[in-house]
């Protein structure tokens, strides 16, 4: 079963074993719209007309999460981040 969600194509229950809750945010107002995330991670990250990226909801996997962390390191003005779970 496939759903489309924030303008992502994905399959239904993807990116939820492991790393469920691990995600990316953006910070809205310290990003200025470079647009290297989605160059670097666009299986989750999409430009909006002005260039600002759009964050896909859904959890990032293990297979997916060297992509996320390179995005987050390349980004200049330190606007994108990962969220990780928190231990129980």
């Amino acid at each position: 079963m496939r759903r489309q969600r924030a303008g992502f194509d994905v399959a239904a229950g993807s990116g939820r074993r492991g790393l469920a809750l691990t995600r990316l945010r953006v910070d809205p107002i310290a990003c200025d719209g470079t647009g290297a995330c989605a160059e670097l991670f666009p299986e989750r990250i999409r430009l909006d007309d002005w260039g600002y990226p759009i964050i896909d909801p859904v959890a990032i996997d293990h297979q997916l999460l060297p992509h996320a962390q390179r995005a987050v390191k390349s980004c200049p003005k330190m606007a994108l981040t990962i969220d990780y779970p928190e231990a129980e």
